[in-house]
C-alpha cells in the first residue's frame, strides 16, 4: 500500500464515520442530504491526495450513477428505514441506527471505489460507474 493509499484510507474511514453520524439525524431525508454532502467532501479530499482535478458536479453525477444501481435493493430498504424515523417513539431510534449503518457502509464503498480508480491512474473524466458497480457492491459488504 502506497503512502497515498494509506492517506486515502484514513480519509475514507473518517468520512464513513461522519456519514454514520449523519444517519442519526432524526429528520427523514435531511440525513441523506448530509450524507451526500459528506461523500462529496470525502471525494474532494481523496482526489487531492491522488492529485486528481476535482469537479463537484461530475463527482455528484458519478456517485448518483454508482449508487443508483442499488436503488431497487439495499438503498430501497434504507429509504424504508429512513421513513421509520417518522413513527413516534421507537421509530427514530430504529430508523436512525439503520440509516446510520447504511450511510457509513455506502460512504466507505464510494471512497474505496474511487481510491482504487485514482490509484490505477483514473480520473473523474474516465470513471465508468457501470464497470465499477460490482466492486462497489462488494465494498459495501466489507465496510467497517
Amino acid at each position: 500500500m502506497t503512502e497515498k493509499d494509506m492517506l486515502a484510507t484514513e480519509a475514507i474511514k473518517k468520512y464513513s464515520l461522519y456519514s454514520a453520524g449523519a444517519g442519526l439525524i432524526p429528520m427523514p431525508l435531511v440525513d441523506f442530504a448530509a450524507i451526500s454532502a459528506i461523500q462529496l467532501t470525502m471525494l474532494k479530499q481523496v482526489s487531492a491526495i491522488y492529485e486528481i482535478p476535482f469537479d463537484s458536479d461530475r463527482a455528484r453525477s458519478i456517485v448518483a450513477a454508482l449508487i443508483g444501481g442499488l436503488a431497487g435493493t439495499n438503498l430501497g430498504y434504507g429509504l424504508g428505514r429512513n421513513l421509520l424515523k417518522a413513527v413516534p417513539v421507537l421509530g427514530p431510534v430504529l430508523g436512525g441506527f439503520s440509516v446510520s449503518a447504511m450511510g457509513g457502509a455506502v460512504t466507505w464503498a464510494v471512497g474505496r471505489v474511487f481510491m482504487q480508480h485514482f490509484a490505477s491512474g483514473g480520473t473523474l473524466l474516465d470513471f465508468d460507474p457501470d464497470a465499477m458497480r460490482q466492486h462497489f457492491k462488494s465494498e459495501i459488504g466489507t465496510a467497517h
